[in-house]
């Protein structure tokens, strides 16, 4: 077991002000593989008055320079790959594929597109007899989640730094490794000291320290909707920005001139992909009452060449909390035909891949984020009744359409109330805007729209 010390504060690692810890577990074999230490408000007010001394320099510095650093700091993750891969599979329990292509492979791009965008981007821009200027927002405070530990926080720090502003990290408590990975990598990128911080902590301790901080000017934050809600009342009492990404129920809806099979099998690989801890994840899949039964037998099929596949989930209360929402699934009258709230597996907080059938769209297991591999069918009459269906919960992150022609899976994506759609299983874009619709949350991530996020505007008249 590895005790790791101190935060990284103004370029430098240095002692927590407390002496509490966090145990990292090995979610696989359930053996505690390293410590790090618990955040303080103190170490809270040391990184964001670090941040705050080096946002002048930064802010000015050329968007061309930014870009450098962050073209370095990409190079710096290529090199180091391997090494980052290995540490999300420790720390989260992925399979090593997937923190290579997935956990390490998207930060890498993401961290590229916005060297090339910090370049590119019209920071002045005329309209009549005024220059309008785009300019950094300040201090971000970026509380990031475990599910995509590395991920989530490239695709907050990233923009942030591209934009000219400063940030300071808190990392999710169960997957701190990579954070501190990262910080390392900012490190050797030669990002200059105070831009990026790093404070490892408890939600409740270090991430209400850094959401209250009054030299914090934006938080960004990724997670349940409960937490983000805390956030945004937090933030508006104090008139401070917010961008929030939260949960998630999104619907699979397969039109019935869909090629099923297609359907059901890309649908199922959705769901049951990092374990089911996916905010964006299809776990409902619509299907038209003449094609059900098939629907549902394909399905079950689908999921149980997954048992073997997936890894764990990422701790013992994320196991019991799905377990729970299998056991109300059936309690309510759902019926399983895959999986259940048992494993077969003796070590490591697994669950089975799950299917349920006959779901109606009221039952708990259609509409609560349940974050694990558990996937609801349910049926549909019409058109009309798919979209009640899927636009039926208070979530609207994303979805996806099926249809035999791509023009009539477009019609009705546009009318799903939703931030994203995938049509007939288009591909991932880490160019395109994420974020959601209703309850999902408030912004966009990625692209020229997440650096929006960072940025405010001034206007100059002549």
């Amino acid at each position: 077991m590895k005790a790791y010390d101190g935060m990284y504060i103004d370029g430098a690692w240095r002692p927590a002000a407390g002496p509490d810890v966090i145990e990292v577990v090995n979610p696989a074999d359930e053996q505690v593989i390293a410590t790090v230490p618990a955040g303080t408000v103190e170490d809270v007010d040391a990184a964001v008055r670090a941040a705050r001394t080096a946002l002048p320099a930064w802010a000015a510095t050329p968007p061309a320079g930014r870009a450098a650093r962050l073209a370095a700091l990409r190079d710096v993750l290529v090199a180091r790959q391997d090494e980052i891969a290995g540490t999300v599979t420790a720390e989260l329990g992925s399979p090593l594929k997937l923190s290579q292509a997935v956990h390490t492979g998207v930060p890498i791009a993401v961290t590229g597109s916005y060297a090339e965008l910090a370049a590119t981007y019209p920071f002045e821009e005329k309209t009549g007899n005024s220059t309008v200027l785009h300019e950094p927002v300040g201090v971000v405070g970026a509380i990031t989640p475990w599910n995509y530990p590395l991920h989530q926080i490239v695709a907050k720090t990233a923009p942030a730094l591209a934009a000219g502003c400063t940030v300071v990290v808190k990392p999710a408590e169960d997957t701190p490794l990579v954070a501190r990975l990262f910080a390392q990598a900012v490190h050797e990128a030669g990002i200059p000291a105070g831009v990026f911080n790093l404070v490892t902590g408890l939600g409740p301790v270090a991430g209400q320290a850094l959401a209250e901080h009054p030299g914090v000017d934006l938080v960004s934050f990724t997670g349940s909707t409960a937490v983000g809600r805390r956030i945004g009342a937090i933030a508006s009492g104090m008139v401070k920005r917010v961008a929030l990404e939260l949960g998630g129920k999104s619907a699979n809806v397969i039109l019935p001139s869909a090629d099923l099979a297609r359907a059901v099998n890309v649908g199922v690989a959705n769901v049951m992909s990092n374990s089911g801890q996916t905010c964006s994840a299809w776990t409902r899949m619509l299907v038209h009452r003449d094609r059900y039964d098939e629907a549902v037998e394909l399905a079950a099929a689908a999921a149980a060449k997954y048992g073997d596949r997936i890894g764990p989930l990422v701790s013992a209360g994320q196991r019991e909390r799905v377990r729970g929402y299998i056991e109300k699934g059936v309690a309510e009258g759902a019926r399983l035909v895959a999986g259940g709230p048992d494993s077969p597996h003796e070590k490591g907080y697994h669950v089975s891949p799950t299917v349920f059938a006959d779901v109606t769209p009221e039952m708990t297991i259609a509409q609560e984020e349940i974050f694990g591999p558990v996937l609801s069918i349910l049926r549909y009459d019409d058109e009309d009744d798919a979209l009640r269906i899927a636009n039926g919960t208070v979530y609207g992150l994303a979805g996806a359409v099926w249809a035999g022609d791509e023009a009539e899976a477009v019609a009705f994506a546009r009318r799903m109330e939703t931030g994203q759609v995938d049509i007939n299983g288009g591909r991932f874009n880490p160019l395109a805007p994420f974020g959601g619709y209703k309850q999902s949350g408030v912004g966009r991530e990625l692209g020229t729209h997440g650096l929006t996020e960072y940025l405010q505007t001034k206007s100059l008249q002549f």
